[in-house]
């Protein structure tokens, strides 16, 4: 009975969870961790499967704000470098999403395809970085420090890339 209870308990914290996080966090982070979760479970040595869903949750979010992190940091800047892509100018696109109730919405989408190709890159990193720690040894021993020292970076210039984007927007609105 009390584990019952405990399931319904964690079931209703998940319902409250779900219902609170925009559509935004469901598609560039929830999804993409949950997705590429499931494949690196299925394809490497990796097991990102959670028996808790509560834990669970969090975890493929975190995975999911890594991927779309990796993509806004990495993947962003070297599509704008190749001209893969090309953006419009952040005060003018300012401008235009007081006007446009569309761009939000375009914006959303644009930013889940920029995910997606994210999670696949990772994908083919994890495959490669799987490769090499069975060749090297160093690699194989150190795998730990390498992820945190990475994940370091990747947030460390996060925080500095969404601080810019704050001071844009600010001084686009004077």
């Amino acid at each position: 009975m009390a584990n019952r209870k405990r399931r319904q308990h964690i079931h209703f914290a998940m319902k409250e969870i779900i219902d609170k996080l925009s559509s935004y966090n469901i598609f560039n982070y929830l999804f993409p961790g949950v997705v590429f979760s499931i494949f690196a479970t299925k394809f490497t040595d990796l097991n990102l499967s959670f028996d808790n869903l509560f834990l669970g949750a969090f975890a493929y979010y975190f995975i999911g704000l890594v991927i779309s992190r990796f993509g806004s940091v990495l993947i962003e800047p070297l599509l704008k470098l190749t001209r893969i892509v090309k953006f419009a100018e952040y005060k003018d696109f300012i401008s235009v999403s007081k006007s446009d109730n569309k761009l939000e919405t375009l914006s959303e989408a644009n930013n889940m395809y920029r995910t997606l190709v994210s999670m696949f890159s990772l994908m083919f990193l994890t495959f490669g970085f799987q490769k090499l720690a069975c060749k090297w040894e160093f690699l194989r021993n150190n795998q730990a420090i390498i992820i945190l020292t990475l994940l370091f970076f990747l947030f460390l210039f996060s925080y500095r890339k969404q601080t810019n984007y704050i001071t844009k927007r600010i001084n686009a609105s004077k």
